[in-house]
């Protein structure tokens, strides 16, 4: 089944440029490219706060009248949050701009689970300016 998932996003001419982008960020494996180009067309043409919300992990909020209750995420369509989960993981140990959030968030406080969540917002409004820019992933200089 994968093997015939990995010939047809190859085969998604309209696509190709897409693939090309996510496959280049460090943490997106196949399952995450292939489950955001079957599901997420509206990559790249969304704003960071629609894509967010689209996906599920925007903070939501949870009010009434003068009382204020946590954020929690809501809503999105049911795969790219839990495939978004799991690349975001990834991306925590391995590319470094994910992993210096990840860690901040950390050192501030956050539970993991609140600080992972953040980082896969982060992931996917860069994967959404970089599609909707054209650009492929770049290292950040260290200095």
């Amino acid at each position: 089944m994968d093997e015939r998932i990995a010939k047809a996003v190859e085969a998604d001419v309209a696509n190709a440029r897409t693939v090309e982008i996510l496959n280049s960020v460090k943490g997106i494996g196949p399952v995450t490219v292939s489950t955001i180009v079957a599901e997420l067309p509206e990559l790249g043409k969304l704003n960071r706060q629609e894509i967010a919300k689209l996906v599920g992990v925007a903070p939501m909020n949870n009010d009434s009248g003068k009382s204020t209750g946590k954020r929690k995420m809501a809503g999105g369509r049911c795969n790219v949050p839990s495939t978004l989960y799991m690349a975001t993981l990834v991306a925590t140990r391995f590319n470094p701009t994910i992993k210096a959030f990840y860690q901040r968030l950390l050192a501030k406080g956050k539970l993991m689970k609140v600080a992972l969540t953040a980082a896969m917002r982060k992931l996917i409004t860069i994967l959404n300016t970089m599609v909707h820019t054209d650009q492929l992933w770049r290292e950040p200089v260290s200095g």
